[in-house]
């Protein structure tokens, strides 16, 4: 999918890579940038300093409820008419406690937030791009959807969910020879703040958000299907599969140290 000319949505658009690749589309030529976020001061900020770039809306939608979906949604679609892009970028990270530390409320929202939310946005948005027979979706989802990393479990169940439904979404879509596409990218830990306080070694170094962005756009311009940032990690489960559980435990506790990384989790200071 080409850019230019074309209606992006981006979830959690107005901070992070959200808002970069809010940026980026605009620069890009798209016809308009649709924000949801849920920081009404960051919102306007954003959209003050993105409107000399094109057109650009912010909208107030807490993606884990329903009713602000749906509204969020007919609002778009009465503003432009449909949405060509939809980036589900939206995310959240409660802490850096073991899984017996959480609670229910903690378990409840990060999967309202990291894995229903993308589905029942989509749910709200594919039908009118079926209907058109255009579109492109792309889920955000993380490497720790393809690596159980300890200290977020459930932050990492979320992405596993994601990234198992967001690639049955792109071969249903495919056997139906729609032309709606899915891309889902399994990025590492990227230096936007949310992963404050995560030591990561030299060899595997915490990923800038411009060249990230960057990445995640050329992926759907190419409309790739997965994209693991960096490359390394799309053979993370190739090597599930070929090592015993103890030799892929110490390859990456002892050895890369990842098993380790959220030991120092901060996270963005409020």
């Amino acid at each position: 999918m080409k850019i230019k000319g074309k209606v992006v949505l981006i979830t959690g658009g107005a901070s992070g890579i959200g808002r970069i690749m809010g940026r980026r589309s605009l620069e890009k030529g798209a016809e308009a940038l649709l924000i949801w976020d849920i920081n009404p001061q960051s919102i306007a900020t954003t959209c003050q300093e993105f409107a000399p770039l094109g057109k650009v809306h912010g909208a107030m939608v807490d993606v884990s409820d329903l009713d602000s979906i749906k509204k969020g949604y007919e609002e778009a679609k009465a503003l432009f008419g449909r949405v060509d892009l939809l980036i589900n970028c939206a995310g959240i990270v409660t802490g850096n406690q073991y899984f017996d530390g959480l609670t229910a409320a903690e378990i409840r929202r990060t999967m309202e937030i990291n894995a229903l939310a993308p589905m029942n946005i989509a749910l709200e948005i594919l039908p009118d791009m079926l209907a058109r027979d255009e579109g492109h979706i792309c889920n955000i989802a993380s490497a720790a959807g393809l690596l159980a990393n300890p200290r977020m479990s459930a932050y990492a169940a979320s992405k596993w969910a994601v990234i198992g439904w967001s690639d049955s979404l792109r071969v249903e879509l495919k056997e139906r020879k729609s032309n709606v596409h899915v891309t889902t990218i399994a990025p590492y830990y990227i230096n936007t703040g949310m992963f404050d306080g995560v030591q990561s070694r030299w060899f595997m170094p915490i990923l800038d958000p411009e060249n990230t962005s960057r990445k995640i756009l050329r992926s759907i311009e190419r409309n790739r299907t997965f994209n693991g940032i960096p490359w390394g990690f799309h053979i993370v489960r190739f090597l599930q599969g070929i090592f015993p559980t103890p030799v892929f435990d110490f390859m990456f506790g002892k050895l890369f140290g990842v098993y380790h990384t959220m030991d120092h989790f901060t996270g963005r200071k409020k």
